[in-house]
């Protein structure tokens, strides 16, 4: 209790986006001496007090995370964040209401940025509390580099083979089409002022929300009429429709039923999905960045244009993509790609507009320095600092309290904690499973030495040297 170890907690929340790079920030932590604890958020946050004192690296800072940093404050965990979403974020005033909170921003010890444009940001929020922002880049960019990208090489070639040539449609609707419909921008029905407000929603002007409503769903309806269009203008294809990880994907099997060659599958990191790709296809979604970075031909189709949305909230990945503004043109453009005579994106122009937003493309990795960062920061006196066993025992109350109405709240209908939610974003992986993509890690980092990989909870593994 009164000297806490290199315990390093790295909580995931959406398995296929974030469980892969967390794991390589794991693998090269571990190998400087860092205990770290994997796994799914909903249990390493359930079991928060059963693990040793240390860092917990918060993926957000919302007003939602306040009770849970406050547990962790009282028994003795120091927390530091990045922000999944910062990447692709909308415009500073409705990112600084739905992303932050000022209570829980002043519980972060530290700050690690995607780049300079993200610290920036931060800087900028009225109440940043001048904690320390570390401008490192983020593991899920490290997966994206040459030198790791091979990571995926045997998953894309199964892909090639499992679904031959292939467009990858990405859908990014969540807000109108979630797996949870309480998750929704607006709930159907209404009440004395109009639709009922959902959780997508919360801390945004009305306004916005509605302007955003009208806009997603238009594109929403838009990419359900191209499947078919696409399917019939290139029969040499099949079609793989990727639903965003919070959406509802029915409405895309209804799609497939209807046909021989389109497909729905969202499992697995995006990455060997667009290296088996032939061109991506999608509307303001980070995926269209990761196929910037990664080199693979992506079209950004909208056929629904609104200037403000498009220019303010999801302009870096559909400029850094080629823009059709209807079905002639993006036929076009996929007809060139499929010849060979376009290939991905690129330019001075783009590659401009993207250096501000992502740092350690190049260089050592954004995992490196982020484990830099923290190994200096479990070196200074005041995490060493002793922890009362009062304070710990008030922590462990509330955090078994907290456990409890999360279990009883995940039994109602409309509950983000229901079973069969956490289980669609975060299905986990078996022991063997998380001992072979560590070994995998490994041998791409070049390092010899086996790392221990051992089961603690349920979807938690510890990764340790």
């Amino acid at each position: 209790m009164s000297s806490p170890n290199n315990t390093l907690i790295i909580p995931v929340e959406n398995q296929v986006r974030e469980l892969e790079p967390k794991m390589l920030l794991a693998c090269i932590a571990a190998r400087r001496g860092f205990d770290c604890l994997v796994g799914s958020r909903l249990e390493v946050d359930f079991h928060i007090a059963s693990f040793p004192r240390g860092i917990y690296l918060s993926k957000s800072m919302t007003e939602r995370s306040v009770k849970m940093f406050r547990i962790m404050e009282m028994l003795g965990h120091r927390i530091a964040a990045w922000d999944e979403e910062a990447l692709v974020h909308p415009p500073a005033e409705t990112y600084f209401t739905r992303r932050l909170s000022p209570t829980a921003f002043r519980c972060v010890s530290h700050l690690f940025a995607w780049g300079e444009e993200n610290a920036a940001l931060w800087r900028s929020y009225p109440d940043y509390p001048d904690t320390p922002i570390h401008i490192t880049g983020n593991p899920r960019g490290d997966m994206l580099r040459p030198e790791l990208r091979g990571y995926y090489q045997d998953e894309a070639d199964r892909l090639v083979r499992e679904h031959g040539d292939f467009l990858l449609v990405n859908t990014n609707f969540g807000t109108v089409n979630a797996f949870n419909p309480s998750q929704n921008l607006f709930l159907k029905g209404k009440g004395t002022d109009g639709p009922v407000v959902g959780r997508a929603a919360v801390g945004m002007r009305r306004e916005y929300a509605e302007g955003l409503q009208t806009h997603k769903q238009a594109l929403f309806e838009s990419f359900q009429a191209l499947i078919p269009r696409l399917e019939q203008a290139f029969p040499q294809l099949n079609i793989l429709i990727r639903p965003h990880p919070v959406e509802l994907p029915d409405v895309y099997h209804a799609l497939a039923e209807h046909s021989s060659r389109v497909r729905v599958d969202n499992r697995g990191n995006v990455i060997p999905w667009l290296m088996a790709s032939r061109a991506l296809i999608h509307n303001g979604c980070t995926t269209g960045v990761e196929a910037y970075m990664a080199g693979v031909p992506a079209i950004a189709y909208r056929p629904s244009v609104d200037p403000y949305f498009d220019d303010e909230v999801f302009v870096l990945p559909n400029r850094l993509s080629h823009e059709c503004f209807d079905f002639d043109e993006l036929r076009g453009t996929l007809e060139s790609i499929l010849k060979g005579d376009l290939g991905a994106a690129d330019g001075e122009e783009r590659r401009s507009m993207f250096a501000p937003y992502l740092s350690a493309g190049t260089g050592p990795l954004a995992s490196e320095r982020i484990v830099d960062a923290l190994t200096t920061i479990v070196s200074t006196p005041e995490v060493n600092q002793r922890h009362s066993a009062g304070q710990w025992l008030g922590g462990w109350r509330r955090a078994n309290w907290r456990r409890l109405v999360k279990t009883f709240k995940g039994r109602l209908p409309d509950s983000k904690y229901r079973p069969e939610f956490q289980r669609h974003r975060y299905p986990g992986l078996t022991l063997n499973e998380m001992r072979e993509r560590v070994e995998r890690f490994q041998r791409l980092l070049g390092d010899r030495e086996p790392l221990r990989v051992e089961r603690v909870r349920e979807h938690i593994y510890r990764i340790a040297a």
